[in-house]
């Protein structure tokens, strides 16, 4: 007579969601063969978003820019105390983008392209964590109707954009954040009018 033990299935659950976590991120490779479009200013977009949002460790700032690389909308909130998960990131960030600006989901090409600045604790250096943003702004841009947009980090270092070896020392995660009129060089949004118009306007003020 033989005696085993069979795996639990809170064990093989746990397994399981570990597996399925794992394949919720992308590569540095991967990100670089996606085509993502090159920002023309990182430094000018990181430095009005550090100063809008004056982030510290573990905060996340999705940004929306119009073809003109100007700022249409931003919202930042803090990563929740859990393990890396692509999925779970790209509910948040859509959470957020839903919150601050109507989709684009009516049109055949997207024109507005979705950035994300994450600032973290450690190095410039890819990270798992890193990983699970990329796929989470990836899909959420999908399901939001635009383009997928850099990804940037920002460390006690000062900032990179992964993928395109492009990057600073200021602003940093410990440095002060300029006043939002110097970091801000873009020219106001158009006028056209309309409630579009007019959530375009109260979003970028936030």
């Amino acid at each position: 007579m033989t005696f085993g033990f069979a795996p639990s299935s809170a064990a093989s659950l746990s397994t399981s969601a570990s597996a399925a976590s794992a394949s919720r991120l992308l590569e540095p490779a991967e990100w670089a063969a996606a085509g993502i479009p090159l920002l023309r200013n990182p430094r000018e977009v990181v430095s009005g978003l550090h100063a809008r949002h004056r982030p510290k460790p573990a905060t996340a700032i999705v940004a929306v820019l119009d073809p003109e690389d100007r700022l249409c909308a931003s919202a930042s909130f803090t990563r929740r105390a859990a393990p890396a998960d692509g999925w779970m990131f790209r509910n948040a960030l859509l959470a957020q983008l839903r919150r601050v600006i109507p989709h684009d989901l009516r049109r055949r090409t997207p024109v507005r392209t979705a950035v994300l600045l994450y600032c973290r604790e450690g190095d410039a250096r890819w990270t798992e964590e890193d990983g699970a943003w990329m796929w989470g702004l990836r899909d959420a841009c999908t399901l939001h109707g635009l383009r997928c947009g850099a990804y940037i980090t920002l460390t006690r270092d000062g900032w990179q954009v992964l993928g395109e070896g492009r990057g600073g020392r200021r602003p940093s995660a410990d440095s002060a954040p300029e006043s939002l009129a110097a970091s801000d060089a873009s020219p106001p949004l158009p006028r056209t009018g309309g409630a579009v118009s007019e959530v375009l306007r109260r979003a970028a003020a936030r």
